[in-house]
């Protein structure tokens, strides 16, 4: 990792996605996080099949330290609160309420600690109708209007990776990294709140802004039919993209490719805004042609042409792509108990360097020992401290032991 963030403190207690990713994401830059978790089962994103080490878990929780605590024991409350006196984050998402419920709310945590930057991550937000209403990712992205553009209406269902949880991570990051600059300049901490309807809308900006500024209610094809985008299956069952959007010179290219050069004498295709009218033609005349040559033939000959277009790769190629090879994508660590772990590495570099050093997720509890003697000795050091004060302290060796002077 890249400790951009080094020195920076974060105490988690986030479950599932939101809250983990965020913290993953501070810890992707060299923050010390220290995730929070219930003893025995741990966030309850860790068990899967038996295990408490689930690939859900591991997709984000990378660069975290675990300790377990009971806050419903008053020796463990104590401990979550002397690693909150000097944090510099605390990251929860929790239902509204529940925070408070269990003494980690924002006035209670500030106090303590009036540096600290509170992150509080919700479904629906922290007040209003819908507050208290459970959330995961399809129904945030389904509120925001943003599942709207990604089902097909001929096969509807829902498709795709978590992206309300994840962005929602990105999201909360973001606004405790402005907290963290702003508190630079004024010694206090902030309490930032970012809600999954709240992050899914703003990444659904495109679609708002055509619809505050043209009217326009955007469809799964709207984009994709201005931009002209394309998904084309080659003779070899394998499937390519092309983006081609305005400049002339890429469809020009993509005429040559396919040996149709004069495709633009078609009415039809003629100018972008009739592509844009007969996309539906467009997709069955190139679809035809693209089925005469294997994926890797394709690619050849529009690389040629510079048409902007990659394989349409699954997970199983796209990191062996000889590009993301070359940019050193993947990171790898060794965990002394569940062995390796693999994953994508954090895509910031800083200054040309990559941040391939991780650690593995860890397991549950696994550091718990190793924080609290940490905590112990700096309760220790603050005791020595406080009594050397009562006593006047050691005198300096200005006062206690003469210095000879050099002539």
């Amino acid at each position: 990792m890249i400790k951009t963030l080094q020195g920076v403190k974060v105490v988690e207690q986030g479950t599932f996605i939101t809250g983990p990713a965020a913290g993953m994401l501070l810890g992707d830059l060299g923050a010390d996080v220290i995730k929070v978790e219930v003893p025995i089962t741990g966030d309850p994103f860790r068990a899967f099949q038996g295990s408490l080490y689930s690939t859900h878990y591991q997709t984000y929780n990378r660069n975290k330290r675990s300790i377990t605590l009971d806050t419903k024991d008053a020796a463990d409350r104590d401990v979550l609160d002397a690693l909150i006196e000097d944090a510099d984050v605390y990251i929860q998402n929790f239902r509204p309420g529940v925070a408070d419920k269990l003494g980690v709310g924002a006035a209670r945590l500030r106090a303590l600690n009036p540096r600290l930057v509170y992150c509080s991550i919700s479904g629906f937000g922290p007040t209003g109708p819908a507050a208290n209403r459970p959330a995961y990712d399809t129904v945030a992205q389904a509120a925001s209007g943003f599942l709207k553009l990604l089902v097909n209406p001929e096969n509807p269902r829902v498709v795709g990776p978590a992206i309300a949880d994840s962005l929602t991570g990105f999201y909360a990051a973001y606004g405790i990294m402005g907290a963290l600059i702003e508190r630079g300049r004024t010694g206090v901490g902030r309490t930032v709140e970012v809600s999954m309807l709240e992050a899914m809308a703003h990444f659904n900006l495109d679609a708002f802004t055509h619809f505050f500024q043209a009217s326009e209610v955007m469809g799964p094809y709207s984009r994709p039919r201005v931009s002209q985008s394309y998904v084309l299956e080659c003779s070899d069952d394998k499937w390519i993209a092309l983006h081609m959007s305005s400049p002339e010179k890429f469809w020009q290219g993509l005429a040559r490719v396919i040996e149709q050069p004069d495709l633009f004498d078609d009415a039809r295709f003629a100018t972008r805004e009739a592509r844009i009218t007969h996309q539906e033609a467009l997709i069955a005349l190139l679809g035809g042609h693209f089925k005469r040559r294997t994926r890797d033939a394709w690619c050849e000959r529009l690389q040629h042409e510079d048409v902007p277009h990659a394989p349409m790769y699954d997970t199983s190629e796209a990191l062996v792509d000889p590009q993301a090879l070359h940019m050193e994508m993947t990171a790898s660590a060794e965990h002394p108990v569940m062995g390796l772990f693999r994953t994508v590495r954090s895509p910031v570099s800083f200054d040309g360097e990559r941040a391939l050093e991780i650690m593995p997720p860890p397991m549950l509890g696994e550091h718990s020992e190793e924080i609290r003697s940490a905590l112990k000795r700096k309760t220790s050091s603050a005791e020595v401290r406080q009594a050397l004060g009562r006593a006047g302290g050691p005198k300096s060796e200005e006062t206690s032991t003469p210095r000879r002077r050099h002539t």
